[in-house]
């Protein structure tokens, strides 16, 4: 299998086409399996969202942003992200959240992982902004979304989807999820996207704690870990830490926060797999980049993970359980990885 050496750059070099997919730690190679990643569709994302991502494009990419986004944002797209990281697989997000991200829909990520069923798996979602008179129809379409093979969980984002974290009208989604044996995914903290709230309701996972509570056999993940993107700091890690330790049910993904964007020094990336690691929760955490967003961020967001890691003093196993260990463990699959 070929895969392309990790650069900090946002190009990669082809490597011998005899080297094995995944990360060398101590001689050991690792496998790594990618649970956060978009696909979508340039025209579904609102105006001002899409300003604010052309200007985080690197030159000479910004020039043509759409033309860019359609090749990236595509499963194919995404899969030659993944070689380029050395990535085993990888995980497509739906989402519905027309007002800020916009849109990607059930059946795009149904698509994806039908046309790359050894690489790819996906989470559902749903609309929530007309819950009052449509929540049993949605959860209905999410039901089905899920009953497809490749569908392992659910997307949530409360502060894209403007629905308070702990408002029991939504519940019924973690009830489906639990019932299903599906986990469900949620972003937490603020978000710099243009639209989001930003109130603690929507982005502190203590908010979340009634749900985590009432649904002992649905598995919340934190997107995220709770970081202030809007300031570039650690915001609610202490709460997602909290969180985990007190709850079996509770697990943890540091997307986005490590990127050279949100963390340019990688301090706050070091100390956060720190704390992670002196809380005793390293069996929680489940790796995702966030990505695709611009050509070579996979691949640098998993350099930059394994670099923060090994600052912080992780052995060989340790990043293993976080980089496909701990994924296996929870969502199976282990054929992924062989």
């Amino acid at each position: 299998m070929r895969r392309l050496c990790l650069l900090p750059l946002v190009f990669a070099l082809t490597c011998a086409e005899s080297q094995p997919y995944g990360v060398e730690i101590d001689g050991e190679q690792i496998p790594v399996i990618d649970m956060h990643l978009h696909p979508g569709d340039w025209d579904s994302i609102p105006p001002e969202t899409r300003s604010y991502l052309t200007e985080r494009f690197p030159f000479p990419f910004k020039l043509n942003a759409a033309k860019l986004a359609a090749g990236i944002l595509s499963p194919s797209g995404i899969v030659e992200e993944l070689d380029a990281a050395g990535i085993h697989a990888g995980v497509l997000f739906a989402v519905y959240a027309p007002r800020t991200v916009g849109i990607a829909t059930n059946e795009l990520v149904i698509r994806g992982v039908g046309q790359y069923p050894r690489r790819l798996l996906g989470l559902a979602s749903l609309r929530v902004d007309r819950w009052a008179t449509d929540s049993a129809s949605q959860l209905a379409r999410l039901e089905a979304a899920l009953s497809k093979e490749g569908m392992i969980g659910i997307k949530l984002a409360h502060a894209h989807m403007h629905f308070r974290m702990d408002d029991p009208a939504y519940f019924g989604i973690y009830e489906l999820a639990g019932r299903l044996g599906k986990a469900v995914y949620l972003h937490t903290g603020s978000s710099p996207f243009p639209g989001t709230s930003r109130e603690p309701a929507y982005t502190d996972p203590t908010y979340l704690e009634p749900a985590i509570a009432a649904y002992p056999q649905t598995i919340f993940i934190l997107g995220h870990l709770g970081y202030d993107f809007a300031n570039r700091q650690p915001g609610a890690l202490e709460a997602c830490l909290e969180l985990a330790r007190r709850y079996p049910n509770v697990y943890l993904e540091p997307s986005a926060l490590g990127s050279e964007g949100s963390d340019p020094d990688g301090e706050n990336f070091k100390k956060t797999f720190e704390r992670i690691k002196e809380s005793g929760v390293i069996d929680r955490v489940i790796y995702g980049s966030d990505g695709p967003q611009s050509p070579g961020f996979v691949a640098t967001y998993l350099e930059r993970t394994v670099a923060a890691m090994q600052a912080a003093g992780y052995t060989a196993d340790e990043v293993r359980a976080v980089l496909s260990g701990n994924f296996v463990r929870v969502f199976g699959r282990e054929w992924l990885i062989q």
